[in-house]
This record gives C-alpha cells, structure tokens and sequence, in this order.
C-alpha cells in the first residue's frame, strides 16, 4: 500500500532529498544529467510533484480504476463489459465507492495510466482486465505496489489476486453437446489472439476435437467486433469443407454470423448450428435465438470489486473461481442435415 516518496526517488537515484526536490521543482543545485535521472525515476515509479501534497495527506481515494484497450466504439455495443462494469458499480455505489473508467490505445497507455492515478492518490486499486500471455501489465503493478485484481488466469497472473471463470470447461462441454448431435466438422470465431482466455478456449477446444472425432476443428481470430465476426464466418461458410457448426467467442460475432449465413442462404439450424458465448439480452431477441454459454456477467464484475477493496484493506486475497459458464440450448442448434 506504500505510495511512492521523494525519499524513494532519493534513494534510487543515489542523492539526498533535497536534491530530488530542486530537481523536481526545476530549481537549481543539480546538474542537468542528474535531474534527467530524478525526473526519469519519477516517472518510472509513479510519482508526480504536482499531487505531492494529496499523496502526502494519506486520505484514501475511495476509487478503483479500470483501464480498459478497447476501442470507445466497440464498448458501446459490447455486452459484456457493460454488464461487468454494472456489476462492479453496484457494488461499489453500495459501500460508497467510485469507479473511474479510461480507454487506452495499448499496453503502454495503460501502464502509464496505472503509474499516474497511483502517483496522484487517484484510485486506491484497479481492476486488471484483458489479461495477455506474458502480460506486461502484471510486474508493474507488483512493483508499484498498486492493490490490484485481475479480471481472469488462474495462471499467467504471478501473485496478484485475481477472479476467473473456467472457461475451458465451457468449451468441452459445448464441443461434446455439438458432438453428440452428429457435427464433425466444427470451427470457432475466437477473439484476439494474444489474451489469455482465448488461449485456454483454444487449446479446449482443440482437444476436446480430437477426443471426440470431429474431422475439421478451425479457428479464426478476430477483434471482438461484429465486422470481423461476419468477415470470418463469410471465410469459412465459402471454403471448401463448410463447417456445420460454429461456437463464436461473444455474441456480437455470433448475431453477425447468423446474418451472413441467411445472407448465403443457409437455414440455422438445419444448414448451420450456432453457438454464442456470454449470452446476452441480444441472443432471445434474434431468430432464431441462439443456443449460448450463459453466466451471471454483473456477478462476476461485483465478485472482483469485493475482491479489490479486500485487498485494499490488508485483506489476504488469492485466486477465487467464479461459476462455470453452462450451455443452454436454443433453436439456433439442431442434427446436422447435410453428410459429415
């Protein structure tokens, strides 16, 4: 919980106190080369002069942050992260919390996010969402001493806390339900590449394919967006062995999926089945409404707030699992009617 002081910067830099502070306010009794360090430091550990008497007054922000590298565009129609978000600020609005929201560009932005609202006592924890394979965001957090919960792992998180669903399981258990209706010719519309859950979704269904013989298991990867999720399933319904179902890793691809397949003129179930991840409101409305992997979304957002402000307050905190997603099936999925 210690924030960083002009005697950390002293220390680091190998000068006395005072010298941080010339060096700081622009003053005088120290040479450029030093000052370019101090001022190096500063930024390296998440101090800012200019909110040092804020950081000095030890008030606590009553605030958590969320950074969140998506597009302001996609967030708009991206189900999921409203409902997360719902979650976390109803637990907070209940113990008299904040929630202060900031989209950035990469992972950099992010990381400086981080080192500016903890150097200006701005928040007193973040949520960690997104988590990548061999995430940058998980040492800097460690070593600004930042309270923090990741939003996913269980692995790839290093001794931050952090909330996950089983995401795997999900995936076996949809791919053997598909199997069990006869598809043997499966591909999945995953999201990005590089973040953790898409892994583990990928290297699930990859195996839960060859255990059960199904013949042709493709995956596409995508941004999330309904654009990409129509580009893929256009890709893969033109190719030469056309899959008879498709899980899509959220429910904007899949709805843009089944678009594209009655825009081909294929019928859903009979020529397609479809499968959506998270199961928002979105999933009852189309038609036909779509067989999805459902969970409690803003449960899931409340869970990791409750964590955070525990270990806020010196709580011990670890890995907590939350509810495994589970299938429930709609008209959107059926036997196949074509050869296998």
């Amino acid at each position: 919980m210690k924030r960083p002081t002009i005697a950390d910067i002293a220390a680091r830099a190998g000068v006395s106190k005072g010298a941080v502070s010339y060096a700081l306010n622009g003053q005088r009794g120290v040479s450029e080369t030093t000052r370019r360090r101090i001022l190096a430091i500063a930024e390296e550990i998440g101090f800012n002069p200019h909110s040092a008497a804020r950081a000095l007054s030890g008030a606590a922000a009553d605030t958590i942050g969320l950074a969140l590298r998506r597009p302001a565009r996609v967030l708009g129609f991206e189900p999921f992260y409203m409902e997360l978000i719902s979650g976390v600020e109803a637990e907070l609005s209940a113990r008299g919390q904040a929630l202060m929201l900031q989209i950035v560009a990469d992972a950099d932005a992010e990381i400086g996010v981080y080192r500016r609202w903890w150097g200006e006592r701005r928040v007193d924890g973040v949520l960690v969402c997104d988590l990548r394979v061999g995430d940058p965001r998980i040492p800097v957090v460690t070593d600004l001493h930042l309270p923090a919960v990741v939003v996913g792992g269980p692995e790839g998180v290093g001794d931050v806390p952090n909330v996950w669903n089983d995401d795997a399981m999900a995936l076996i258990e949809t791919v053997e339900y598909l199997a069990a209706l006869g598809h043997r010719r499966i591909a999945r519309v995953a999201g990005l590449p590089d973040l953790w859950h898409t892994h583990v979704r990928a290297s699930a269904f990859r195996g839960a394919c060859e255990r059960l013989g199904v013949t042709a298991a493709l995956t596409v990867g995508t941004d999330y967006s309904g654009e990409e999720g129509a580009r893929a399933t256009r890709r893969l319904l033109s190719g030469e062995t056309r899959p008879t179902a498709v899980i899509y890793d959220n429910d904007v691809m899949a709805i843009a999926g089944l678009g594209v397949a009655q825009e081909m003129g294929l019928t859903v179930p009979g020529d397609l089945s479809i499968v959506a991840f998270d199961d928002s409101p979105l999933c009852r409305l189309v038609h036909p409404a779509l067989t999805a992997l459902t969970r409690d979304i803003p449960a899931y957002g409340a869970l990791a707030a409750r964590h955070l402000l525990a270990a806020i307050a010196g709580q011990p905190v670890g890995s907590v699992q939350d509810a495994t997603a589970k299938l429930v099936p709609r008209a959107s999925t059926a036997r196949p009617t074509t050869s296998t």
